[in-house]
């Protein structure tokens, strides 16, 4: 079982700047595809940012330039820098963790966090 925690959701002004944390476990970090996922309400939940253990990382075409996933193998922890953010990011972000590599689909990952709530107001 691997448990994922978020941190770091609040509410922003649009053009602001967020930094979301997820805390892991260390042999999750280094042998999981980690990814940040969003979802609101009525809609399907969707990748945002994915990083996996070879290094690879994949970005919505909706943040790409906005967004940086990054992670600390030794610290355990995930996590998303969000800038110039804008209203249509408002949603709740998910920490996820796959043993598959290289996808974005939310199918392929097995564990997930609790959730953080990220707010823009224009």
């Amino acid at each position: 079982q691997v448990r994922l925690v978020e941190s770091g959701g609040a509410s922003v002004q649009a053009g602001g700047s967020l930094r979301l944390t997820c805390g892991a476990s260390v042999y999750a970090i280094s042998t999981y595809s980690m990814g940040w996922f969003r979802q609101t309400p009525g809609k399907e939940r969707e990748g945002v940012a994915v990083i996996d253990p070879d290094g690879t990382i994949n970005y919505a075409d909706s943040v790409k330039g906005r967004f940086t996933i990054s992670k600390d193998n030794a610290k355990a922890t995930l996590s998303l820098q969000m800038n110039s953010v804008k209203p249509e990011d408002t949603a709740i972000y998910y920490c996820a963790a796959g043993s598959r590599w290289h996808t974005m689909n939310y199918h392929a990952f097995n564990y997930w966090g609790q959730g953080t709530q990220v707010t823009v107001a224009s």
